[in-house]
C-alpha cells in the first residue's frame, strides 16, 4: 500500500496538469464527458480531476477512521493491540508519503538542465551565491588537501560508480552506432547501378544488379530499421540519464554545504533556519538516490542490454540478406558451383592470359609505332641551352614536363619541353618541393614535381670534335651544320620529345596539308607569315603546308637521345 500510494502522490500534481491540457482540446473533453455521464452519471463530475483526489484524500483518512474505531474499543477486547498496531501503521505510512513527496519535488527542482547563456549566469551572480561557491571551493580545496575528511557513504559511491559506467557506456554506443552507420554509407558511395556498362551479361552486369539491390533494397530498409530499434531508443535512453546526473552533480554541492553546516553546528550548537533547510535538502536529494539508483541502475541496464541484442540481431539480418543475394547471383555466373581450388586455377589462367595479351599488343604497339623524327634546334635555344651547360654543367640540367604558370612572386612561366638548370633545391622558406632554376636569363622558383633530369648525349659525325667552350670574351657563335656543309663540325643534339598530330586533318587549300591521327610531322615554323601561333608550317612525309597548331601535340620519343625544345 505504501509503495503505490507514494507513487500516487507523488505524481498528483503531474496528473492535474496533464488533465489541464486535456481541458484545451475541446474534441478530447467532450469525449471525456460523454464517457463520465454514461460510466459514472451519479457523481456529476466535470472533469477527471473529481476522481483524482480521491485516492489522496483516501490515504490520509484511515489514520483517523483507525484511531475512531480504536477509541470505541474496549482495551479488553482481542482487536485492541492490532487497532493499535494499524494506527501507528497508517500514521508511519502517512508520514512516509509526505516525506517522499517532499524528496520528489527538491528533486524536481535540481534534475531540470539549464542551458543559461553567459548573461544568465552573470545576471544571477550576488552577494550570498559568491560566498556560498566560495565556501564550496574551500571546502573542496580542503578535501583534496586532506585538511578536512570527506563524508564517505559506501552505499551511495557503489551507486554512483555503476551509475556512471552505464552513462558511459550510453554514450560510447551512441557514438560507436553513428561511426558504424557512417563507415556503411561511406563504403556505398561507389554507385556502379546509376552508371550504364553497355554490357548486356556477364559478371559485370550481375555486379551491377546486386550493387543496385543493395543500395535500393537493402541498406534504406537497415537504416530504417536501426533507427527505429537502435537509435531512437538510444537516444531515449539518453535523455532518461540526465536527471539523475543534474541530481548527482546538485548532491555534490550540498554535500559540501553539508558538511560546512554541520561543522558549524558542532561548533556553536545551533544553526538558523536556512541552514536547516540546505541540510535537509542535501538528505532528501541523498536519500531519494540512495532509494532510487539501483531501480534505475537495473532497468538501464536491461534497456541497453536489450538495445545491444537488436542491434546484433541488426547485424545478422543484414549479412544474411548479403549473402543470400550474392549466392543467387552467384549461381547465375559459369563458375558459381566450381569448387574452390579449380576457380582459383581459373583465376591464375586468365591473368596469365591477359598477361600474354597486353605483352603482345605491346609488341605490336612498338612495332607499328614510326620513329622518332628528330628536329634541328634553332640558333637562339642552341645559344641558350649551350650556355646553361657552360654556366651549370650537364647534370644540372631538367626538362619541363608540363606548362607552368608562376602565380607567386618570382614564381617562372615556363612551356612543356623547356630546358632550363637548377641552382638550389629548396625555396627560402625550406620547402623542397620548390626549386630555382635559371631558364637561360630570367630566374625564379618552379613546382619540382613537373622537372626532370636531364642528360644531353652528344652525337658526333665521323671526324667531328667538340670543340672547348672558351671564356666570355672569346667565345664564338656556334650553329648547327649538315655532314655536306664545310662549316666547323660541332656536335648535335638529338630531341628528346617528338611532335606528331593528335587529330587528323584535312587540306581545305592548296597551302594547308592533310593529317592521320599520330601521324609524325617537322615544324618548319610555328607560326603563319602574319605571326600568329593558331597556324604552323610544317614538314609530312616530304609535303610541305599550313596546319592547325592546336591539332599537334609533342609527346617522348622511344630513347632519350638529347634535349628538346617546346615548339
Amino acid at each position: 500500500m505504501e509503495t503505490v500510494y507514494k507513487i500516487y502522490c507523488a505524481s498528483y500534481e503531474h496528473a492535474l496538469l496533464l488533465v489541464e491540457s486535456y481541458c484545451k482540446d475541446p474534441r478530447l473533453q467532450e469525449e471525456i464527458l460523454e464517457t463520465l455521464n454514461a460510466t459514472v452519471p451519479h457523481t456529476g463530475a466535470s472533469d477527471l480531476s473529481f476522481f483524482l483526489v480521491m485516492p489522496v484524500q483516501r490515504v490520509t483518512k484511515y489514520p483517523l477512521l483507525l484511531g475512531k474505531i480504536l477509541e470505541n474499543t474496549p482495551t479488553s477486547a482481542s482487536a485492541y493491540p492490532a487497532l493499535q498496531a494499524a494506527v501507528r501503521a497508517m500514521a508511519q505510512v502517512n508520514a512516509n508519503i509526505n516525506e517522499y513527496k517532499r524528496r520528489r519535488e527538491v528533486a524536481t527542482k535540481y534534475n531540470k538542465a539549464e542551458h543559461l547563456t553567459l548573461r544568465d549566469r552573470f545576471a544571477r551572480l550576488n552577494t550570498h551565491s559568491i560566498a556560498k561557491k566560495t565556501t564550496r571551493l574551500s571546502r573542496l580545496f580542503m578535501h583534496e588537501a586532506g585538511i578536512v575528511a570527506k563524508t564517505e557513504d559506501r552505499e551511495y559511491d557503489d551507486l554512483e560508480e555503476k551509475f556512471q559506467c552505464v552513462v558511459s557506456s550510453v554514450a560510447l554506443l551512441k557514438e560507436n552506432v553513428a561511426s558504424y552507420l557512417g563507415h556503411l554509407e561511406a563504403f556505398l558511395v561507389p554507385t556502379p547501378h546509376k552508371h550504364e556498362l553497355q554490357i548486356d551479361e556477364g559478371p559485370a552486369q550481375q555486379y551491377r544488379h546486386f550493387a543496385e539491390y543493395f543500395h535500393c533494397t537493402v541498406f534504406p530498409e537497415f537504416k530504417q530499421r536501426l533507427d527505429r530499434l537502435v537509435c531512437q531508443p538510444l537516444c531515449s535512453l539518453s535523455d532518461m540519464l540526465v536527471g539523475p546526473q543534474q541530481l548527482v552533480k546538485k548532491r555534490v554541492d550540498k554535500l559540501l554545504d553539508y558538511e560546512e553546516i554541520q561543522e558549524r553546528k558542532s561548533e556553536m550548537g545551533s544553526v538558523t533556519y536556512d541552514e536547516e533547510a540546505a541540510m535537509n535538502t542535501y538528505l532528501a536529494i541523498n536519500a531519494l538516490l540512495v532509494a532510487e539508483l539501483p531501480r534505475f541502475n537495473q532497468v538501464a541496464v536491461q534497456l541497453l542490454g536489450q538495445i545491444l541484442c537488436s542491434l546484433s540481431a541488426l547485424q545478422r539480418d543484414l549479412a544474411a540478406q548479403v549473402l543470400h543475394q550474392a549466392e543467387k547471383e552467384l549461381e547465375q555466373m559459369p563458375h558459381g558451383c566450381m569448387p574452390l581450388p579449380s576457380f582459383w586455377k581459373m583465376v591464375e589462367d586468365t591473368l596469365q592470359q591477359s598477361g600474354a595479351q597486353l605483352r603482345t599488343f605491346c609488341q605490336t604497339f612498338e612495332t607499328v609505332t614510326p620513329s622518332p623524327v628528330s628536329q634541328t634546334l634553332n640558333p637562339a635555344e642552341e645559344q641558350k641551352v649551350l650556355s646553361l651547360v657552360s654556366k651549370h654543367g650537364t647534370d644540372k640540367l631538367y626538362q619541363v614536363t608540363s606548362n607552368i604558370s608562376g602565380s607567386k612572386d618570382l614564381d617562372l612561366t615556363l612551356q612543356r619541353g623547356q630546358i632550363v638548370a637548377l641552382l638550389q633545391s629548396v625555396d627560402t622558406k625550406g620547402n623542397t618541393s620548390r626549386w630555382l632554376v635559371d631558364a637561360g636569363g630570367p630566374r625564379g622558383f618552379v613546382p619540382a614535381g613537373k622537372l626532370q633530369p636531364y642528360c644531353p648525349v652528344q652525337s658526333q659525325q665521323p671526324g667531328m670534335q667538340m670543340p672547348a667552350l672558351e671564356s666570355s670574351t672569346e667565345r664564338r657563335r656556334h650553329s648547327y651544320a649538315s655532314p655536306e656543309a664545310p662549316r666547323p663540325q660541332v656536335a648535335t643534339f638529338t630531341p628528346a620529345f617528338q611532335v606528331v598530330a593528335g587529330f587528323s586533318f584535312a587540306a581545305r587549300s592548296p597551302q594547308e596539308v592533310s593529317l592521320q591521327a599520330g601521324q609524325p610531322v617537322v615544324v618548319l615554323e610555328p607560326h603563319d607569315k602574319k605571326g600568329s601561333k593558331e597556324w604552323s608550317l610544317v614538314d609530312v612525309n616530304g609535303q610541305r603546308g599550313y596546319v592547325p597548331s592546336s591539332y599537334l601535340v609533342t609527346v617522348p620519343v622511344q630513347e632519350s637521345m638529347g634535349w628538346s625544345l617546346p615548339v
